[in-house]
C-alpha cells in the first residue's frame, strides 16, 4: 500500500461512518525508516509523522523540519524523564503520558522553553507489564492532576489494544473514557485495525507499514 491508498481508505471510512471529511489525522509512523523513504512522503505533502524513540527522532527530524514547513512530529513510544528536554526540542505532540512524575517534569520543561505541546494520556487496559500506560482505575484522577495541578494541554487519550483480542472493545471503551473526562481526541488504530478505529471515533490513526512497507532491522 502507499500513502495515497491509505488516505483514500481513510476518506472512504470517514464517509461510510458519518465522520466529517478530514476529521481523522493520519500519523505516518516513520520509526526505523530511512530519511530517503520519509522524504518521499514529505514531498507528497504529508506533514504528520510519528517516532517511538527520542534519540532516533533527534538524528532525523531537526534537519527535515528545517527543510519542510509545518511538520507535526508525534512521540508514540514511552518517554523517560531524563529525556524530556530533548523530546520537547523536537516533538510537537506526545501520545504516551502515563504517570505523575512525567507530568511534573513535562510541565517544568514546557515552562522553561515556552512551547505549547499537545498531549495524549496513554491508557493500559489490562495493566500489561510490557506496555506503558495508566490503568483505567486511575485515569480520571490522573486527568485532573495533569490539567489542574500541572496545567498541561491534554487533548485526548491513546491506547494500544491487547494482542489477539478484538480491538473494537477497547476502542469503544477509550471513547467512553475520553468523553467522561471532557477530552475530544482519540489516538487509536494502526495499520491492521485503523478502519475499525475510525468507526469507533478515532481522531488520530498511527500507520507505518501500510505507508512505508516493512521496517528495516535494527
Amino acid at each position: 500500500m502507499t500513502l495515497s491508498k491509505v488516505n483514500e481508505r481513510i476518506s472512504k471510512h470517514e464517509s461510510e461512518w458519518g465522520r466529517d471529511a478530514g476529521s481523522v489525522v493520519l500519523i505516518a509512523v516513520s520509526k526505523v525508516q530511512p530519511v530517503e523513504k520519509i522524504e518521499k512522503v514529505l514531498k507528497a505533502g504529508h506533514r504528520d509523522f510519528g517516532e517511538n524513540r527520542v534519540q532516533e527522532a533527534l538524528a532525523k527530524w531537526p534537519k527535515l523540519k528545517g527543510k519542510y514547513p509545518k511538520i507535526n512530529l508525534h512521540l508514540l513510544g514511552p518517554l523517560q524523564t531524563n529525556k524530556i528536554d530533548q523530546a520537547l526540542s523536537v516533538f510537537d505532540v506526545i501520545h504516551s503520558l502515563d504517570r505523575e512524575k512525567l507530568a511534573a517534569k513535562l510541565a517544568s520543561g514546557i515552562q522553561k522553553i515556552g512551547k505549547d505541546v499537545e498531549m495524549f494520556i496513554q491508557v493500559n487496559f489490562e495493566n500489561e507489564i510490557q506496555k506503558a500506560g495508566i490503568s483505567v482505575e486511575n485515569l480520571d484522577d490522573f486527568v485532573k492532576i495533569c490539567t489542574k495541578k500541572y496545567d498541561l494541554n491534554i487533548s485526548g487519550l491513546m491506547c494500544i489494544p491487547p494482542i489477539n483480542k478484538d480491538p473494537e472493545k477497547f476502542f469503544l471503551e477509550l471513547k467512553i473514557l475520553a468523553e467522561r473526562n471532557g477530552l475530544t481526541k482519540l489516538s487509536m488504530g494502526m495499520s491492521s485495525d485503523y478502519a475499525q478505529a475510525i468507526r469507533c471515533g478515532s481522531t488520530h490513526v498511527r500507520v507505518g507499514t501500510a505507508i512505508f512497507g516493512s521496517r528495516e532491522k535494527i
